[in-house]
């Protein structure tokens, strides 16, 4: 037989949370809607998650796995400073574009009265972005003889505002503003000043 496999329960669980933080924009999921979406009852629900805090969580495991791994690919196949930090970026908001329920997610919008655990998962998934991107511009120094036209710490922050900024207006027009939209443009005017030769020392 051909085709891609079929989901398990617990992953069916997670894609049906994923399609109605897309589709009951402004709703607070219920765990009985969710059951009904599904099609099992709540308390097959929670024997696979003891709680929807759980739920959410799940979706934030394969929102970090899915990015992180790809930005693992980039840092190795990228080979230059400025290409890495506009792949992770142009990732990012792809990823978002391309998977409307988790940008609720991303944005906290969908975590509004959640517990306050899945936000600050949330944050920290973005802390690591920045981290990552300002390692990447500290490095080019050694490795390239360019450095950021302004602080790395600061150049990594104005990036990922873009990126967050984005992701934001894209939720908040309920998916009709794409947050790839108008990217090539404007990581043209953001990387013609962002490396700079780095000063020698006499």
């Amino acid at each position: 037989m051909s085709g891609k496999p079929k989901p398990n329960r617990h992953e069916q669980i997670l894609q049906a949370l994923a399609q109605m933080l897309e589709d009951d924009r402004g709703k607070r999921i219920t765990i009985a809607a969710l059951a009904q979406q599904v099609g099992v009852s709540e308390a097959a629900l929670y024997r696979h998650f003891p709680s929807k805090a759980r739920m959410y969580e799940g979706l934030i495991d394969f929102i970090e796995q899915s990015l992180f791994t790809r930005v693992t690919r980039i840092t190795a196949e990228v080979p230059d400073a400025e290409g890495r930090c506009g792949a992770v970026v142009s990732l990012l908001l792809g990823f978002a574009e391309k998977n409307p329920g988790l940008a609720r997610v991303m944005g906290g919008d969908a975590l509004t009265g959640e517990t306050a655990r899945l936000r600050l998962r949330i944050h920290q998934l973005f802390e690591r972005l920045e981290l990552a991107l300002k390692q990447t511009l500290r490095e080019a120094e050694l490795n390239e003889g360019r450095r950021p036209g302004i602080p790395a710490a600061a150049a990594a922050n104005l990036l990922m505002a873009h990126a967050e900024g984005r992701i934001s207006q894209y939720v908040r027009s309920d998916f009709k503003h794409l947050p790839t939209a108008y990217w090539d443009d404007q990581w043209a005017l953001l990387s013609a000043r962002l490396m700079q030769p780095a000063a020698r020392s006499a």
